[in-house]
């Protein structure tokens, strides 16, 4: 019987794994001694980094997805399924349509869900870009604000060490705020304010998650006449007197209220007993190197869904998935893991609607900021438009 290695979850982690591990163990599939199935409770594939374009009025639903089926290898097994229970004891999945898959190995990638129902008053008050319907609204009220107040806030996860969704994007979408405000001649008749929490991943007090682009921040923003808040935890918000308050007793009206929202695992993987998460967060316990879920021989776990003090992003899975394909290949060959994840993030930091910043951290260094250009705005335009596209499909 074929050694069967089950990954769920047809974002960026799960798409790209699948199709390097063909191109890994091709011999081995070709001859039926491997299969390889991916299952995604979707048949579209959305290239969600890009909802935040979708705030801006630059990306369109239908420009972000693909049909899942069709970025895959034809050797791949594709069930279109919801898992709701993982049986790790029994090597099982079970599905909402009564399927029961077994497997050897399984990869998770289900990445995590936006869940701003967890501050009293968000939901019905805030805006967030991190899903397309969210990031919709949030483009009407951006396209036709005249005068006001926009108060941007980052809520982190409660569990210690773990970031927030894609680190970056909080710093992208302000500067992008204030450019599209010039472009639309409001700026100076909106205030733009900006805040971070007291205590966040790795630093205390901060407007980032490190310290060099902590540093350069406050300058960058006071550039360009925005305002910067350290020390503002959302705790809840009165969505009709239109004011966010904080934890250290702190208050702020708005007009707009671009909040990064609460997240957590998808239900099945919060059900499954397995992870130490704080507030029901559900995150799998992951060995910081060779990507395995901590207890689980045969469970590795990539993306948004791990516990490691990296950034939730595409960014990771890039450097993530060809960890978790070598060591599988390994160990299905020679009995071992070969390979060690280095906590290495890469990727370009939209910066402004025109410029891009490359940018690159691990383990052991901090993103080094270097200086926005339009060459770095192009690269991110090329991945945004086509690169994107092919690392999916595992070519790149």
């Amino acid at each position: 019987m074929a050694h069967h290695i089950v990954i769920v979850g047809g974002g960026i982690g799960g798409t790209m794994t699948a199709n390097h591990l063909v191109t890994k163990m091709y011999p081995e599939i070709r001859s039926g001694k491997v299969k390889v199935t991916l299952v995604s409770n979707s048949p579209w594939h959305y290239y969600k980094p890009a909802f935040m374009y979708v705030a801006f009025n630059s990306f369109f639903r239908d420009e972000l997805r693909r049909s899942q089926r069709g970025l895959l290898r034809p050797e791949i097994d594709f069930q279109l399924e919801e898992v709701t229970q993982f049986d790790f004891q029994a090597s099982k999945l079970h599905c909402r349509s009564g399927k029961t898959l077994g497997y050897d190995h399984l990869v998770v990638s289900t990445g995590c869900i936006p869940s701003p129902e967890r501050i009293e008053g968000l939901k019905e008050g805030g805006d967030h870009f991190y899903q397309h319907a969210p990031a919709r609204q949030l483009a009407d009220k951006l396209a036709t604000i005249e005068k006001g107040r926009i108060f941007i806030t980052v809520t982190f996860p409660k569990t210690h060490n773990v970031p927030h969704q894609c680190g970056i994007a909080p710093i992208e979408t302000t500067l992008m705020l204030d450019e599209l405000l010039r472009k639309r001649g409001v700026r100076d008749q909106i205030e733009i304010v900006y805040t971070y929490p007291t205590v966040s991943q790795l630093l205390r007090n901060c407007l980032f998650l490190q310290k060099d682009t902590c540093e350069v921040l406050p300058t960058i923003f006071e550039q360009k006449g925005i305002k910067h808040q350290r020390g503002f935890t959302l705790e809840r918000v009165d969505p009709d007197r239109k004011i966010a308050y904080s934890e250290e007793g702190k208050e702020e009206s708005f007009d707009i209220l671009m909040a990064t929202p609460p997240i957590r695992a998808v239900q099945a993987v919060r059900d499954s007993g397995i992870s130490q998460a704080a507030d029901d967060e559900g995150w799998l316990p992951t060995d910081h190197e060779t990507m395995k879920v901590v207890g689980l021989d045969n469970v590795y776990v990539l993306g948004d869904t791990v516990d490691l003090p990296v950034s939730k992003a595409g960014g990771s899975c890039h450097s993530q998935s060809p960890v978790v394909v070598n060591n599988l290949a390994s160990e299905i060959r020679h009995g071992r893991t070969c390979d060690a994840y280095e906590g290495r993030v890469v990727a370009i930091a939209q910066m402004g609607l025109e410029n891009g910043m490359p940018l690159w951290y691990d383990y052991q260094d901090d993103v080094k900021p270097t200086p926005p250009n339009k060459l770095g705005g192009l690269m991110r335009k090329g991945f945004n438009r086509g690169v994107y596209w092919a690392v999916a499909r595992g070519l790149v």
